[in-house]
């Protein structure tokens, strides 16, 4: 294989994988994030891949990873070799693994949030309001592939899902977890309740608990700001309001584990309809 060997972090390559792990905007324009670590590296689709960064070990090391990830692009990716000094001063963790790789974003549509082709399932949505905690909100995106979620609305002012952190969080879900980011939240909620899909908002004002509703059928949970909870309109424009019962002096979950406690009701009532 052939590589590019860099050994300044004043090359013009390195300043620009820098600001790709930094700013949110270029991400945005270039269409393109980070993917940083061996088992994110694997994890990765090929498709997605547009360039992959590695140290002279971790290539000496892994020589056959690489070539094989290359092969399945089927097209030509850029392999660009980074001194341990570069590598460090560019990563975004705290014991870089020696691989990163520039991928493409994915991009998804309304329609594939309801899981047509994915499995014969009723749609099961996730709906975030203004998630801010870019940890949570890759945990969100793990627990919903693992419970079988079928999409995730966020509103615009949700976390970036492509922050470093926040794709670490997801273990790779942000590259099976259909997703969308909408201007209009309320406007969403109410066109999903328009196509029959029940929407329950997550509240501290709800008088029936969660494990008290059928989701076998179509059915959406809507999750509110770590510190706010939901907005007004968008509880408003919820089919039901739920409750999650807490005991002790506790006022609220993570919202993260809210959303797991939901989609795996949800997950369990679906595994198990006679019961």
């Amino acid at each position: 294989m052939r590589a590019e060997f860099i050994t300044s972090v004043a090359n013009q390559k390195v300043k620009k994988l820098t600001a790709l792990q930094k700013k949110a905007k270029l991400r945005r324009e270039e269409q393109t994030f980070i993917i940083e670590g061996e088992r994110l590296f694997r994890d990765t689709p090929a498709r997605f891949v547009r360039e992959i960064f590695v140290t002279e070990e971790f290539l000496i090391a892994n020589e056959k990873l690489v070539s094989r990830k290359l092969a399945e692009t089927e097209r030509a990716v850029p392999v660009t070799v980074l001194t341990q000094a570069v590598f460090e001063k560019v990563s975004a963790t705290q014991t870089p693994q020696g691989v990163m790789c520039a991928a493409r974003m994915p991009s998804y549509e309304m329609k594939d949030l309801m899981g047509s082709g994915k499995n014969t399932a009723a749609p099961l949505l996730l709906i975030l309001e203004n998630i801010q905690d870019p940890g949570n909100l890759g945990t969100i995106f793990r627990t919903a592939e693992a419970a079988g979620a079928t999409g995730i609305l966020m509103s615009e002012g949700t976390a970036d899902l492509f922050n470093p952190k926040t794709v670490r969080a997801t273990m790779s879900a942000i590259f099976r977890m259909p997703f969308v980011y909408t201007r209009d939240l309320t406007g969403d909620i109410v066109r999903l309740r328009d196509e029959g899909v029940q929407v329950y908002a997550a509240h501290l004002g709800a008088k029936k608990a969660y494990d008290e509703y059928d989701y076998r059928g179509a059915s959406a949970f809507l999750i509110g700001n770590e510190g706010n909870g939901l907005t007004d309109a968008a509880a408003g424009a919820a089919s039901h309001r739920l409750l999650i019962p807490m005991q002790g002096e506790i006022e609220s979950l993570n919202a993260a584990m809210a959303a797991g406690i939901l989609a795996y009701e949800a997950s369990r009532q679906r595994r198990h309809p006679e019961a």
